[in-house]
């Protein structure tokens, strides 16, 4: 039962101002463990603003970041990244000089004992090269390995950026709108990728991404944003059928969901 999971994550009363604007204003979530929950709203919602306040990329003007029971509000953007929460980002975040191989290689040797060693041989680090193969197969760029980065589609840049962040081995995945600037026939590929990473069973991912049929068919739990504030939370379901979540984001288009049976 989804009542039963214990929080991974939670934001408590986080508020952002950037001079007179107020971004975020006072938004709590709870994110249980082991679980895909999606964020989603219009544009100017504050979904990548609040994205960017738990990943330690700003710092709120008020309220607490807690992860696995921790207070992580003022650690700066690399012991986040320490304490097992990865991020992405809408533009693609990779080095493009280096090959495919390369970059989840170094991801993972940054998370190890060979953090600095970023000039030996591939070889006198097997365990990492390991590590990446095994990631490489799961977002489906076999092939690709000795592939520099600056000449794969953007597909599977967003696939790369995806298999960097799963080699430091994070326990909480943040994805913020995985699928910008992809086609629709790229996307399906992209899913696959999110439903193999949570039949893990040991990942939690937040979702920020605007294609609602991705996000009404994986989602655990549904975040409504709206002008800073949060509108409305609950299943797919649930969602679906808030009148007020309608009026301001879904509109009827979706209504259809209404008839599907709640997981």
């Amino acid at each position: 039962m989804e009542s039963e999971k214990k929080p991974i994550l939670e934001a408590r009363n986080l508020r952002k101002e950037f001079g007179g604007l107020v971004a975020v204003e006072d938004v709590s979530i709870s994110i249980h463990e082991h679980s895909l929950h999606s964020i989603i709203g219009p544009n100017g919602a504050g979904k990548t603003t609040l994205f960017n306040m738990i990943s330690g990329v700003l710092r709120p003007t008020r309220g607490d970041v807690i992860f696995k029971g921790r207070n992580i509000t003022h650690l700066p953007v690399h012991r986040i990244a320490h304490e097992g929460i990865g991020r992405s980002f809408q533009i693609t975040n990779i080095f493009p000089t280096l090959t495919v191989l390369e970059n989840i290689r170094l991801s993972a040797q940054a998370m190890g004992k060979e953090n600095l060693s970023f000039f030996k041989s591939a070889d006198s680090l097997k365990q990492y090269v390991a590590k990446a193969e095994e990631i490489i197969d799961l977002v489906g760029l076999n092939g690709k390995e000795p592939t520099l980065a600056l000449n794969l589609s953007h597909g599977e840049k967003r696939k790369l950026e995806i298999a960097i962040m799963l080699a430091s081995d994070p326990s909480l995945l943040l994805l913020d709108e995985p699928t910008a600037g992809m086609s629709s026939e790229q996307v399906p590929a992209l899913l696959e990728i999110i439903k193999k990473i949570r039949a893990l069973g040991t990942k939690t991912i937040v979702l920020v991404e605007h294609r609602m049929d991705m996000v009404m068919s994986i989602s655990d739990r549904i975040t409504v944003m709206h002008l800073g504030n949060v509108l409305a939370e609950g299943t797919p379901y649930e969602i679906s059928n808030t009148q007020s979540v309608q009026d301001a984001y879904l509109g009827a288009l979706y209504g259809d969901i209404t008839n599907k049976k709640e997981a």
